[in-house]
């Protein structure tokens, strides 16, 4: 009987234990981006950025450079370029897609234009052809009659369909 006393106790010792286990793991990203775990801290040279995770007893690690060494190190170049982060890629992902449905729209907006040139065109080559028919004319005036046009108006809308026409039929 005292032994299944103890059962819940030696359980409970065993489960804080495997808990103080999970949290001594270090977590980090490697160079070629892939995530590590392990007990032991990452490879000398990891930067600290990668460093995703750290056990609770240990402190990140602090360099200390002289005062002369900190305007070197600044004007020194950088190493070269290591692997995006997560959250460049989404930026680079965000830009992308921004720059695409912009593309996208202006391309759209160009097409839009020129068709309407092609029916600004169509409509400019028909009046012409109208105007240069010789058959009657007719306008509606300001009071709603229609009045026939004159050879003067006549050659006023045949000079404006051929700007059109220059114009738009490209």
């Amino acid at each position: 009987m005292p032994c299944k006393a103890l059962r819940p106790a030696v359980l409970a010792l065993l489960c804080l234990a495997v808990a103080g286990a999970a949290q001594a793991q270090w977590k980090w990203r490697d160079a070629k981006g892939n995530v590590q775990y392990s007990d032991m801290p990452p490879p000398v040279g990891t930067p600290e950025k990668d460093i995703l995770q750290r056990p609770g007893n240990a402190r990140p690690i602090i360099i200390v450079t002289p005062p002369g060494a900190q305007a070197s190190a600044a004007s020194a170049p950088k190493p070269a370029a290591s692997m995006p982060t997560k959250a460049e890629l989404e930026t680079a992902a965000r830009q992308k897609k921004e720059q695409d449905g912009e593309a996208a729209r202006q391309k759209e907006e160009e097409r839009r234009v020129a068709a309407q040139r092609r029916d600004n065109c169509a409509r400019a080559q028909s009046n012409l052809r109208d105007l240069q028919s010789g058959t009657r004319l007719t306008r509606t005036n300001e009071k709603g009659e229609r009045v026939f046009m004159d050879e003067a108006q006549i050659a006023g809308e045949v000079g404006r369909a051929r700007d059109v026409i220059t114009s738009e039929c490209k």
